[in-house]
């Protein structure tokens, strides 16, 4: 297909052409659409626009209006498209996905490159890369099993004693050149040994997570968002990058040199540049060329609620990434779940998008269709954590055919590669019947690649050390947070917030809840003060206690939706999103007016039905309620990392793996701490034992509940009312005595340090949370556990094959004859774009 030519008049500077993006027929049907407008009238437009400050200048573009006027343009700021204005413009510019969607980056390119402005490019290279796993060994076979999970909780519980359990280091790559991507976080990577470089930056240098994205196999997403939110959320985290700075240089040479560009790409160029946007175009652009703009408004959904189609998650969470700033993309096995022609249209436009704007794309996949093999430009062959080939794609076949195989005419490259390294269907595409057919390994075919020609020249690539020039580091990220920190926090609050309107109908039914167990607590409790005696006294510590036993369970039905996304966190926390306080503080401060509402509804139902004393310190219960249910609340969410991810990997959600899904897996534990973490509570308290009830080493326990201090805040403010002042028989008020047979003899000013203390559960149990949440190991990394006799028998095939494969290899070198070798069992491709 020709290059299509550019509508941008390159003879004159005071004259411009641009395409129609309400035509029938695309950008190339209105080559002279200039013919139909008032050439001074647009002059004086851009005019306008290029004597505002920069900063104003920047947002400001000519703008095709959608009402289907014809030729009719405006000024408009790009920050404020209405949302059916961002749809119509990208539906125009961008129609056919293939081929609109090369023509615009060409365009996006042809600006650029007019005007002398370099894109960014990333140099990867990898030597000697060798990565292991450690496993723990254990009997029998590893499956999953209610038995095997018991086993090793029990073996973490051991870990954590001290004692060793049984384990083996599994070579993932073997001294390769490649690394699909590998994160430090996991628990099971042992040793990454060899030399990685980003641009001559080694991974110490600089943020690898910022520079370049990982596109993972796990199809997460919080589940009561729409497909637009979700990828809105991504942006916004992920901010502009570069594109900035680009536009702005862009537009500072365009002035200089008198140069009007064309409306429609400086539309979406700036549209695409500018940070803090709630929704861009960008979102739109993603939505479209990867086939989401027909359930853009569709929530995702989970097991329990309906929403997007599995190929439409996968390709959901390539957009997560794809929208962001950066320009190296990892993609694991992006494919699955999708129809090869929807495979062949993603993988067309991240190679328009690797050719035209030099990224960097090294893609994974599971026997791709003929049509998509075709459009990769090399190709990686792994098997058994060696390099078989890694080279031009029209080479492969060269490369096997020097190696004695060759694959049939009516047989896909893709499904040749697969068979010629299994062991069972290699000896079909043998081809030298002069010599005997031998099984080729994987070490053979690694040897034979290091000294074929490809081999020879991708050693000399990476003997070329990359030094840090100046052009190149503006390339690499070295800033872990793109954003400020109040647009972060602000982003993260727009989410919660927008999830609490989701989840509304909790809420509601939880503040229904009260209202009928209150309602039921007046009836127990139905004015008591008309005796005021010792014998009625235990009434009113009973309703204390019942009120604050109300309050505290109150916030349990919130830890599920907690639970739900803690893999969605855990997922954006590494990939640096956004750290853990900007996700943790967000749902503390939207939760105080519901606590309030919720301490308002019990307190104004009960407190003088029940026949509480009528003080002017009363107006101070519903606001100890309300802390007490917050520090419960946030002691439940401490408890779901703290105590669960432990660094010994003990994973309680694993016996209950087998019987439920993996994110309902985690709710019946993490339930049963959360409510374990009540009694523990419930227990300290002095319900059961007063303070003098315990022996002196643990006498600091009754103190470090937060419901003791709500306990002694309640009684005071009880029974130091001028009622309870009264002489008994013991020479002391009766409220004084009723407070020391409970052990709660407490001065006057206790009542304010009780709400104090309070006030600093809240504060600390927040800042435990926002640490846990930062330091806990994502749940997912647990440890791999492998079958010790089948590790063994294992270990021995593959020492048996490499040496032979070593003694074939040296026949090779002296001239016998050429080898191949391929993996057995699981083997991956790894196009490189």
């Amino acid at each position: 297909m020709a290059e299509p030519t550019s509508h941008f008049n390159k003879t004159c500077s005071n004259s411009w052409s641009f395409s129609s993006i309400i035509g029938d027929e695309g950008a190339d049907t209105n080559e002279n659409d200039l013919d139909d407008h008032d050439d001074d009238e647009l002059q004086l437009q851009w005019g306008a626009i290029e004597r505002l400050p920069t900063w104003r200048r920047l947002r400001l573009s000519l703008f095709k209006l959608p009402d289907g006027e014809h030729g009719s343009m405006r000024v408009v700021d790009v920050t404020q498209l209405e949302a059916v204005e961002r749809h119509l413009f990208i539906e125009n510019l961008v129609k056919n996905v293939e081929k609109d969607n090369q023509k615009l980056l060409k365009k996006f390119r042809e600006r650029i490159k007019r005007v002398g402005v370099k894109l960014p490019t990333i140099a990867i290279r990898y030597k000697n890369l060798s990565v292991d796993a450690r496993c723990e060994v254990v009997d029998g076979k590893p499956l999953p099993t209610l038995w095997n999970s018991l086993k090793g909780t029990f073996k973490g519980l051991t870990r954590g004693c001290g004692i060793k359990s049984r384990e083996v280091d599994v070579s993932i790559l073997k001294d390769v050149t490649v690394l699909p991507k590998i994160d430090r976080r996991k628990g099971f990577i042992s040793q990454i040994t060899g030399n990685i470089t980003y641009n001559g930056f080694k991974l110490e240098d600089f943020v690898p997570e910022k520079t370049a994205a990982y596109i993972s196999q796990h199809d997460l997403h919080i589940s009561q968002m729409t497909v637009r939110e979700t990828l809105d959320f991504a942006a916004r985290c992920q901010g502009v990058g570069d594109r900035e700075d680009i536009i702005r240089e862009v537009a500072r040479r365009e002035k200089q040199a008198g140069i009007i560009p064309d409306p429609v790409i400086d539309t979406y160029m700036k549209g695409i540049s500018i940070a803090g946007l709630q929704t861009s175009l960008q979102t739109d652009y993603i939505l479209k060329i990867l086939g989401l703009d027909i359930c853009s408004e569709t929530k995702v959904g989970d097991t329990m609620r309906r929403g997007i189609s599995g190929g439409q998650k996968r390709r959901l969470t390539t957009g997560e990434m794809m929208i962001g700033p950066t320009r190296a993309l990892f993609m694991d096995e992006i494919s699955n779940g999708l129809d090869s022609s929807t495979t062949f249209q993603i993988i067309s436009c991240i190679q328009q998008l690797v050719h035209i704007m030099e990224a960097t794309s090294l893609i994974s996949l599971l026997q791709p269709a003929p049509e998509t093999f075709n459009l990769f430009d090399d190709i990686i062959l792994m098997s058994e954590g060696k390099i078989i080939y890694h080279g031009p794609r029209d080479r492969v076949l060269h490369f096997f055919q020097d190696c004695g195989f060759i694959c049939p005419k009516r047989k896909g490259i893709a499904d040749f590669l697969q068979e010629v390294i299994s062991e069972k269907d290699q000896a079909q595409y043998w081809s030298n019947t002069s010599i005997p057919y031998r099984y080729v390994t994987a070490d053979q075919f690694s040897e034979k690649f290091k000294f074929s020609r490809t081999g020879e020249k991708l050693e000399e690539e990476f003997l070329e050390l990359s030094t840090k020039a100046q052009d190149t580091e503006n390339d690499i990220v070295f800033a872990a947070i793109y954003l400020k920190k109040w647009e972060l926090f602000k982003t993260c609050m727009a989410r919660e917030f927008l999830l609490m309107k989701r989840d509304k109908f909790v809420y509601i039914a939880k503040i229904v809840q009260i209202m009928i167990v209150a309602i039921i607590t007046m009836t127990v409790f139905l004015r008591m003060q008309v005796t005021v005696d010792l014998e009625h006294s235990n009434y009113y510590v009973s309703s204390f206690y019942y009120t604050i036993t109300r309050i505290m369970a109150n916030g349990i039905e919130e830890l599920s939706l907690s639970i739900f996304r803690l893999p969605v966190f855990y997922k954006q926390r590494d990939l640096l999103f956004y750290p853990a306080w900007a996700y943790s503080i967000p749902i503390s401060l939207l939760k105080i007016p519901l606590s309030l509402v919720e301490s308002f509804i019990w307190t104004a139902s009960t407190y003088y039905v029940v026949g509480y004393a009528p003080d002017l310190q009363s107006i101070f219960v519903p606001l100890v309620k309300m802390i007490v249910n917050k520090c419960n609340f946030f002691l439940q969410c401490l408890t779901v990392p703290s105590t669960i991810h432990t660094p010994s990997n003990i994973n309680i959600s694993f016996p209950f793996s087998s019987i439920n899904n993996r994110n309902s897996a985690h709710i019946i534990p993490f339930r049963k701490f959360g409510f374990s973490n009540i009694l523990y509570v419930w227990r300290l308290e002095h319900m059961f034992l007063g303070a003098d009830s315990f022996p002196f080493w643990l006498r600091w326990a009754f103190w470090f509940s937060p419901a003791t201090y709500a306990q002694i805040a309640l009684s005071l403010n009880e029974f130091q009312a001028p009622r309870w002042q009264k002489l008994s028989s013991e020479n002391m008020t009766l409220g004084q005595h009723i407070l020391k047979s409970q052990g709660l003899d407490f001065k006057n000013y206790f009542y304010w340090v009780s709400i104090g203390a309070l006030f600093g559960f809240t504060l600390l149990l927040n800042i435990g949370i926002a640490l846990a949440l930062t330091y806990s190991n994502n749940p997912r990394n647990s440890k791999v556990t492998i079958s010790k006799q089948p590790s063994l028998q294992k270990s021995g095939e593959v020492e048996s094959k490499t040496s032979v494969g070593h003694i074939q290899t040296n026949e090779q070198i002296e001239g016998e004859k050429n080898n191949n070798d391929m993996h057995e069992g699981e083997h991956r491709f790894f196009f490189f774009k």
